[in-house]
């Protein structure tokens, strides 16, 4: 049957083993596909979630096992064909097939290029020195957890939520902690400034040594890591010369990601930050989509963006399935997400891009309460910390095209409930 110029697969294939592509095998089946589904992974490791990873994982709370988005079973019952641990070397779009690190071709009739985003690393000099570690995959965190074993010191490079979630579970461990972030303020790509103060005073309260607008100059060690060199940035963002040293036996690193594009790009594939489809996950190839962290898509209210969370990669696999099996529908989802520190939950409904106003409005919980992020006076984005009423009301109003109004919005003698919208 054709879709357009496409046509409903018999044999698709699967690139990447996350959040998304456990989505897309389920996805698939039920919307009645019963062709063959292939599954490639670099990793060794079924599909698993990666938020608890610098949160609950690397606290000891979290069961490796609880990781899997999927057992194994539903893959055996669901007749995917996985191959993990294998990569994916090439593309060849005139044959429709890929080439395999292990010397194999697989042709496909559509193929999903969910291939999620590497860590950046640095590249200060004594970057390579053992000590120093990522948060990103189950690898990296079971590396980490036996160096917080035997550390004292750690710095942590980053203040996304990453780094702040690593610096929080650290400090629960018992490490003294010193975060460095290159920004005048924390949470500077994800959060508004009125949130970002109030994780930063967390964080602080919770007895972590914060130093913006400081970058790290180089890491230190006879053979492994004693000591980070940092320096301040000067306003216009240059190197300024004040330098300092701060002792530490252990350093993590969350500067942010990069999409996994090349594949798509050494295939003519055009990319942005990320894959570039439409809004029902297709690239201009008819037979090739791309989903999650690696997708670059239009939004109808945020414009062209890449998502890094877990509703988008969710989101985005049912929306590929859906185009993949001859029911397109454009993917316009609100995008939201969490983040565990300390005692607090923070949750946001909406993107903090682009608002003229913040009202800040008190919670009940202790190290509660919730920002309002308004653009001509509509409501853009909430953000909540231990505050779920707030959260789920907002993303509410938000998805309905509502507005509480910015005046009484702060008034707590005003339940949500009986807020006013426009």
């Amino acid at each position: 049957m054709a879709i357009a110029d496409r046509m409903v697969p018999e044999r698709i294939v699967i690139v990447g083993a996350g959040h998304a592509s456990a989505q897309l095998c389920e996805s698939l089946r039920k919307g009645g596909h019963t062709g063959s589904i292939t599954l490639v992974g670099e990793e060794t490791w079924l599909p698993y979630q990666r938020p608890p990873l610098s949160k609950a994982y690397l606290l000891g709370d979290f069961e490796r096992e609880r990781l899997f988005v999927k057992p194994h079973s539903f893959y055996a019952d669901a007749d995917i064909d996985l191959r993990l641990g294998i990569r994916v070397d090439a593309i060849d779009r005139d044959a429709r097939t890929i080439a395999l690190s292990n010397g194999t071709r697989l042709p496909y009739d559509a193929l999903a290029l969910l291939t999620g985003a590497r860590v950046r690393r640095l590249d200060c000099p004594g970057a390579g020195l053992p000590g120093v570690h990522y948060v990103r995959g189950i690898d990296d965190i079971d590396a980490l957890m036996p160096a917080v074993d035997t550390a004292r010191n750690a710095v942590v490079i980053g203040g996304g939520y990453i780094g702040l979630e690593a610096a929080a579970v650290l400090r629960k461990r018992g490490l003294a902690v010193t975060l460095l972030h290159r920004s005048p303020r924390l949470l500077s790509r994800v959060a508004s400034v009125e949130t970002a103060q109030f994780i930063e005073g967390i964080h602080r309260e919770e007895g972590v040594d914060i130093r913006l607008g400081t970058t790290l100059r180089s890491i230190e060690g006879a053979g492994r890591v004693q000591k980070v060199e940092i320096e301040r940035v000067a306003a216009d963002h240059v190197a300024g010369d004040t330098a300092e040293e701060i002792p530490a036996d252990l350093v993590v690193a969350g500067i942010g990601v990069l999409p996994n594009q090349s594949l798509a790009s050494d295939a003519g594939l055009p990319t942005e930050d990320g894959i570039a489809v439409d809004a029902q996950c297709r690239t201009p190839d008819p037979a090739i989509y791309a989903a999650g962290d690696v997708a670059w898509h239009p939004h109808g209210q945020w414009g062209e963006l890449r998502l890094e969370s877990v509703q988008n990669a969710l989101d985005q696999a049912k929306a590929c399935a859906a185009a993949m099996l001859g029911d397109p529908a454009p993917y316009d989802a609100m995008p939201w997400f969490w983040s565990d520190q300390y005692d607090v939950k923070l949750q946001s409904a909406g993107l903090p891009s682009g608002y003229d106003r913040a009202i800040w409005r008190a919670g009940d919980k202790a190290r509660g309460g919730s920002c309002w992020l308004y653009r001509d006076d509509r409501l853009l984005c909430v953000e909540a910390a231990n505050d779920p009423r707030a959260y789920m009301t907002g993303k509410r109003w938000i998805e309905a095209g509502q507005t509480p109004d910015p005046a009484t919005i702060g008034n707590t003698d005003i339940a949500l409930k009986e807020m006013p919208v426009l």
